[in-house]
């Protein structure tokens, strides 16, 4: 896993300064798509900024900025989905496809210790899921939901990854 590339790939905590960032990657329309369940309006910097103060004040959620070449590039975080631990993730689409979400997602799992964890990622997107897989993590079951991002309902596959899995 380790290459050139991804040895710049680091995580620390989430600080106010980020979310600017956070706030443009997330207004790119195909990774809206890509992520299926995302904000109803993506344009709503009102609904962005309280959903992050609402993730500032929840101190059972764990989450990390992800930093390549010392650029933010995105956010990593673990919280309570449905009643269970889960993980997700978000990069920017121009640093996809260079391994930085599979590095950063491993960094952040040696630093969870909660197993099992789950994530969910739509059945197309084929490339969140291979990111899961790569660190450990095993479909386990399949939903479907309504996203906001595509306006219909989408299939997604469950994935875990259990104490043994990693």
């Amino acid at each position: 896993m380790e290459n050139e590339s991804t040895n710049d790939v680091l995580l620390r905590d989430v600080i106010e300064d980020d979310l600017p960032v956070f706030f443009v990657q997330q207004l790119d329309s195909a990774a809206n798509y890509m992520a299926a369940f995302t904000t109803k309006d993506p344009t709503d910097r009102d609904a962005f900024t309280a959903h992050w103060i609402k993730i500032f004040g929840d101190k059972t959620i764990k989450k990390k900025t992800i930093l390549f070449k010392d650029q933010v590039v995105g956010h990593i975080s673990s919280f309570e989905q449905f009643g269970l631990p889960a993980v997700s993730y978000w990069i920017g689409k121009e640093y996809w496809g260079n391994g930085i979400a599979t590095k950063a997602l491993f960094q952040f799992l040696s630093d969870i210790d909660e197993r099992p964890l789950y994530a969910r990622a739509a059945k197309d997107n084929i490339a969140s899921i291979r990111v899961l897989q790569k660190c450990g993590f095993q479909i386990s079951g399949e939903d479907k939901g309504f996203s906001d991002s595509r306006g219909e309902e989408v299939e997604e596959f469950i994935l875990i990854l259990d104490k043994n899995d990693q």
